[in-house]
């Protein structure tokens, strides 16, 4: 559906057509094996196959979009049960079995985000390859400093104050 939408899909995953389908056969990977951990043992099977309540997700594409765009957009559970035609009960059950598998996508990509400043050198040495780098950091105002050096390279111009830059 959202394959003949660019903009839309950029604008509700965060990712190109093109990064969706290089994320797609990973994605499925992780889901498989996902899957097979959460098999119980065997069991006898109460239903006939096929028989019972279709889920909410019937394919791996579903899934995945399912899975970025709540993390783009991060909506209310209710919210994001209501885009995908289900409750917010089965939104939750579907996102806590989910966001895992897409976590574990990613990571096997390389491009997990990362929390922690050493853990992106670590991942570079692991790669190999640099990969670029995205720093959401925040400026916190900071008393004016007394020393001319420091008031230089504390000053803000667009801000007209004295900020700390963290990262």
């Amino acid at each position: 559906m959202l394959k003949k939408k660019p903009k839309e899909l950029v604008a509700l995953t965060g990712l190109a057509r093109r990064e969706c389908e290089e994320l797609l056969p990973v994605f499925e990977k992780a889901l498989r094996a996902t899957e097979e951990q959460a098999k119980p043992a065997t069991k006898e099977r109460q239903r006939a196959p096929g028989a019972g309540r279709k889920p909410g997700l019937p394919t791996v594409e579903d899934k995945l979009l399912f899975g970025l765009v709540y993390t783009k957009t991060y909506p209310l559970q209710v919210v994001h049960g209501k885009l995908f035609g289900m409750s917010q009960s089965s939104a939750k059950e579907w996102l806590h079995f989910l966001l895992p598998v897409l976590a574990a996508a990613l990571d096997a990509l390389g491009v997990l985000p990362e929390r922690e400043g050493k853990g992106v050198a670590q991942r570079e040495r692991r790669y190999g390859e640099p990969r670029d780098l995205i720093v959401d950091g925040v400026e916190r105002r900071r008393q004016r400093p007394k020393n001319k050096e420091k008031q230089a390279l504390h000053y803000s111009g667009k801000k007209k104050g004295h900020y700390d830059r963290m990262p």
